[in-house]
């Protein structure tokens, strides 16, 4: 498969990846028949998605299920008026048919938007009124459907809702009984170009109502780097991303880079994460491939792993938010794994990550994937010198590259803010060591300034993860009359040390940092929390705190 869209398909350097990764992009490039179709043409028994449940129900579908079954799927919202260009949101939590759907849509050139099942009437009425959502298909569970019927009123371009699941709701279709009518699907005589709009997603944004990245078809191909290459994976591999798939990490880990490698998608749907649960099903289904975000990896090692049989574990990749040395380290000395960390953003595929033919570097993001121009900028503009701290930038010459955004939709001015005079700005900030390597220093508006001092809180929440008692940390700069700013600490402790909660054991934590650390780090203010506030994508809301101490 991989042979038909890169020119060279293994490599075995930094230099070897970066002079020769070469994209040939089809005319009118579609995830869905250009590769899943192939796949059930030429392996139809090869096993593409072994799905199961908290319930202990499994599902296993081949390449020429998943091709029956979507294009079932496609024939049944065509009969609905589904079709080019229509947008259609997405709330099936980690359901079997949300990749089903997936691939019909892409086979109809209409326009998928996952989201959360966390979604609000607001939320909702928000995303149908921005983006003129004409179908919502849902997981039938009477909190998603109360709060997308509550919706309907205030969002007059919805024409379709169904819901998966029995006893369907009054004003929703039934999945399941309506879709066993079709057997039949005829592809349209134009689908797509590759410039057409394929998926959008409505940022999880640590500020203000989330922006929509559109994404064109050339999006998916973009992903072929991901589950190849960063994942490392081909047509042995079971495969498994935690993500819901109401965020962009699913796509990431769950759907495109890993069936270009003709992987084995596996999919645990639960209602609540349990790392015990986790290692449990990893190890029945003998997972070989494994991504989540740090967070996992923090809750994962805090149990015996000597407890579970991961012998068929191979690789471990991490992506989401900077991972911690700490964690890197005994997750190693627990398995023999190192983590592979990447970087990326809703608007990208992977931009900067650690392949398999490098050595990782506990913390660091990795080096530029080659289909990027990555740069470090200063403020002024002007690019960084190795060891100074600047803005990640995607450089963008006459062709966009494959993975990038198509724009933020309907939103002229945001899309010029985050993307003008050649360069794509990311409002992350890292800086490059002297062989290449690039390490994340935290978002331009987290930067805290402090008696002149500019710290960033990756490296505080560190230094303060080297510590027994500290399970999860944010970092957040508060307001000083002397210093300008103060470092704070937010705290989640491991459960053996929440009696310990109090002032010695802040000291402790304090004297801590300025052992691991520069001393003018440490958190003059520490507060102990049961959980941190979180995007629905796991990523720490900062703003969040920042905002709760502003109204103290």
């Amino acid at each position: 498969m991989v042979e038909r869209f890169l020119r060279q398909t293994t490599f075995s350097s930094v230099d070897d990846f970066k002079k020769n990764l070469h994209f040939i992009i089809p005319e009118n490039f579609n995830f869905a028949y250009d590769v899943m179709d192939v796949w059930a043409a030429e392996q139809p028994n090869k096993l593409a998605l072994l799905w199961t449940n908290d319930e202990g129900v499994e599902v296993r579908l081949t390449f020429a299920d998943l091709k029956e079954r979507s294009d079932q799927a496609a024939a049944y919202l065509q009969s609905l008026g589904i079709g080019h260009g229509d947008m259609v949101m997405l709330i099936l939590k980690r359901r079997l048919e949300w990749w089903i759907t997936m691939l019909a849509l892409c086979k109809l050139g209409a326009v998928a938007i996952p989201a959360t099942h966390m979604l609000t009437k607001h939320d909702i009425v928000y995303r149908n009124t921005r983006a003129s959502v004409k179908g919502i298909i849902c997981a039938n569970e009477e909190y998603i459907t109360t709060q997308i019927r509550s919706a309907m009123p205030e969002s007059p371009t919805v024409k379709v809702l169904i819901a998966v699941g029995d006893n369907t709701p009054e004003g929703f279709h039934n999945w399941n009984e309506e879709i066993t009518s079709f057997s039949s699907y005829v592809r349209p005589e134009h689908v797509n170009t590759n410039s057409d709009t394929m998926l959008m997603y409505f940022t999880s944004g640590t500020s203000g109502e989330p922006k929509m990245v559109a994404h064109d078809h050339l999006y998916a191909l973009g992903h072929l780097t991901t589950g190849v290459f960063w994942h490392n994976l081909n047509e042995t591999s079971i495969h498994l991303t935690v993500a819901d798939t109401g965020w962009g990490k699913a796509v990431w880990g769950k759907f495109y880079g890993q069936w270009f490698a003709g992987a084995t998608v596996f999919v645990f749907d639960h209602e609540k994460f349990n790392a015990d649960t986790l290692l449990r099903q990893m190890e029945k289904y003998h997972v070989t491939s494994f991504c989540a975000p740090p967070t996992i990896y923090r809750f994962m090692i805090r149990e015996d792993l000597t407890k579970y049989d991961l012998s068929s574990l191979r690789y471990c990749c991490t992506a989401g938010e900077a991972l911690n040395p700490a964690v890197f380290d005994k997750f190693k000395e627990a398995t023999g794994i190192q983590l592979m960390e990447g970087f990326g953003q809703t608007e990208t595929t992977m931009t900067l990550g650690t392949m398999p033919w490098m050595k990782p570097k506990p913390g660091s993001m990795g080096m530029p994937n080659p289909q990027y121009v990555i740069d470090l900028i200063k403020p002024d503009g002007t690019p960084c010198e190795d060891g100074e701290k600047g803005e990640i930038v995607i450089r963008v010459g006459d062709r966009k590259p494959i993975g990038l955004f198509k724009e933020y939709y309907r939103d002229e001015e945001l899309t010029r803010e985050a993307w003008h005079d050649g360069l794509y700005h990311t409002g992350d900030v890292a800086w490059r060591d002297e062989d290449g390597y690039y390490w994340f220093e935290g978002r331009i508006d987290d930067v805290i300034k402090s008696s002149g001092y500019r710290i960033g809180p990756f490296e505080v929440e560190s230094a303060l993860m080297t510590h027994p008692a500290v399970v999860e940390c944010a970092i957040t700069g508060v307001p000083d009359d002397i210093r300008g700013m103060v470092v704070k600490a937010t705290i989640v402790l491991g459960k053996e040390w929440k009696d310990r909660a109090g002032d010695d054991l802040v000291k402790e934590l304090q004297n801590h940092v300025k052992r691991v650390t520069a001393p003018y780090k440490y958190p003059r203010i520490i507060e102990f929390v049961d959980e941190l506030p979180k995007t629905i994508s796991g990523k720490i809301r900062r703003v969040e705190i920042r905002q709760k101490d502003n109204q103290k």
